[in-house]
């Protein structure tokens, strides 16, 4: 059975799709831009705070089910800018804490709203 995440601690899909849609105990997250739910806008225009509010984002989405960060097995990462790996690892690094979950991160021609970076995830829950 499929079960649709939805909150307002995030940004409501701008098209026909889902936050986060869970089948059985799997939850998959979709890309998340660095939008800040309370404004409508980027959290700034660098990559430190669009990475930071992306896994903002997908930390709310979880958490709005009871799902943790710790919960989560894989990680895409969409960035206009390879040159900026650094710099988004850094604040990739301040939300796992130990046993990381697999990430792929690829450098893509445009992102939606011409955002640096969209980060999305899967993850696996009891429930």
């Amino acid at each position: 059975m499929k079960k649709v995440y939805a909150t307002t601690n995030a940004p409501g899909a701008i098209g026909p799709y889902s936050q986060a849609v869970q089948a059985g105990n799997m939850v998959f997250v979709s890309g998340q831009l660095p939008i800040d739910p309370a404004t409508g806008e980027f959290a700034g225009d660098d990559i430190k705070s669009q990475t930071r509010q992306s896994l903002t984002n997908v930390k709310n989405i979880l958490a709005s089910e009871g799902v943790e960060m710790s919960q989560i097995l894989r990680v895409g990462v969409f960035m206009k800018d390879m040159n900026m790996f650094a710099d988004m690892n850094a604040v990739y690094g301040e939300f796992f804490e130990k046993d990381f979950p697999a990430r792929a991160a690829v450098e893509v021609a445009r992102l939606p709203k011409d955002a640096l970076v969209e980060i999305e995830a899967v993850a696996c829950t009891d429930k």
